[in-house]
């Protein structure tokens, strides 16, 4: 839940950031100065353009080639969290016990609960901020594409399919299709573990979703390109990765 909670203030902090950017109607070029012009932006509209022109200066496939490269450079990280979220699923009856043993609301009993969670965490060799890793990771990814996108007469203006890159989607397919795709890696995600069964994260199942797909319909069509096309293969990453370790986990509990 506090995953969650963090994604959606990066995602409204995002919102503002990208509207209110004072450098977002300034062109991006080699000679652009600024840590974040120099190392981000430019690279990543390079990176764009030279992708494209491997496929006939196709942007759009351009786009879609770099996102997954971008999530194959990340697919350590991912699996990691992957990883992590399944241990914590694992130790939730013990963390339970722990809870009930330190139910007293008093400091004292606090404090040697938290210290007690700690030492579980560590004996399980989990991390309970691994979640909050890739989110965060992402979140400049997410506004450099932006900024490459829309300060770059080559990308913005190409068309791909039926949108033009940096104007929003005027039939609104892409965040209808992005707001599916969250669902759907949510839900695989969620399917099997305890979370399943917590109201508040079956009640961010459904916000989540809404709130891309809102975020989609105003941004450039090309970010929910990147969007639909990183949930598509964060779709695939959980079932080829997710999947087997929850089949295993149930081999286990078989065998017991």
């Amino acid at each position: 839940m506090r995953n969650k909670l963090l994604l959606i203030a990066a995602m409204i902090g995002i919102l503002f950031f990208l509207s209110g950017c004072t450098e977002i109607n300034e062109p991006i070029h080699s000679d652009s100065e600024g840590f974040w012009n120099q190392y981000f932006v430019w690279p990543l509209a390079l990176l764009i353009q030279y992708v494209a022109g491997i496929f006939g200066n196709s942007f759009g496939i351009g786009i879609i080639i770099v996102t997954i490269i971008i999530r194959l450079v990340l697919l350590p990280l991912n699996v990691k969290q992957l990883k992590s979220s399944k241990a914590m699923q694992d130790i939730q009856p013990e963390i339970k016990a722990l809870r009930e043993k330190y139910s007293s609301k008093d400091a004292k009993t606090q404090q040697q609960l938290q210290q007690e969670t700690m030492k579980l965490f560590q004996t399980h060799g989990v991390n309970p901020l691994a979640g909050c890793l890739p989110i965060l990771v992402q979140m400049p990814i997410l506004i450099a594409f932006y900024h490459a996108i829309y300060r770059s007469d080559e990308i913005k203006t190409q068309t791909f399919m039926w949108f033009e890159l940096g104007a929003p989607d005027p039939f609104f397919i892409l965040p209808l299709v992005a707001a599916g795709t969250t669902f759907l890696q949510q839900k695989l995600m969620m399917a099997g573990s305890p979370a399943a069964q917590n109201p508040q994260m079956t009640m961010m199942l459904y916000i989540m979703p809404i709130m891309i797909g809102v975020f989609a319909t105003f941004f450039p069509a090309a970010l929910a390109l990147y969007w639909v096309v990183g949930n598509v293969f964060m779709v695939i990453q959980t079932i080829f990765i997710r999947r087997p370790m929850m089949k295993d986990d149930n081999a286990g509990g078989a065998k017991k």
